[in-house]
């Protein structure tokens, strides 16, 4: 039903900057949140940022002043601006959708309320 493709991924220098993309197949995009996540090896997919369709967002407080979420309607696309990299963001990134549509609260933090996810895309941050 829904297909989400990351993409921007690599390797780059602690300090430095990415920006992930995440494109999304289907017509109802612009009305369901989006989120983020990250995974190291063994552990659990974490929460990084959220946004909801009408734009408003959260974060992760560790990113949370250096890590932009947007999104573009028009694009079905979802972007993770990444800046001042640490080596502790090293791991393979997710997006994920999230509630809807027209879902109104605060998008959740948590990885059980996001049904569709791409196949993650790698950041590797070194010291």
């Amino acid at each position: 039903q829904v297909q989400l493709v990351e993409s921007g991924g690599g390797s780059v220098q602690a300090g430095g900057s990415l920006r992930l993309s995440c494109a999304a197949s289907g017509r109802t995009f612009s009305t369901f949140a989006m989120g983020w996540f990250r995974r190291t090896p063994g552990n659990e997919r974490d929460f990084v940022s959220a946004i909801s369709w009408l734009g408003y967002t959260r974060y992760e407080d560790s990113v949370k002043d250096r890590f932009t979420i947007s999104r573009d309607n028009a694009r079905n696309t979802v972007y993770l601006q990444m800046n001042s990299l640490k080596p502790e963001d090293t791991a393979v990134y997710y997006c994920a959708r999230g509630p809807g549509p027209f879902y109104n609260n605060e998008v959740p933090a948590v990885s059980s309320a996001y049904d569709y996810w791409g196949q993650g895309t790698q950041v590797t941050v070194s010291s």
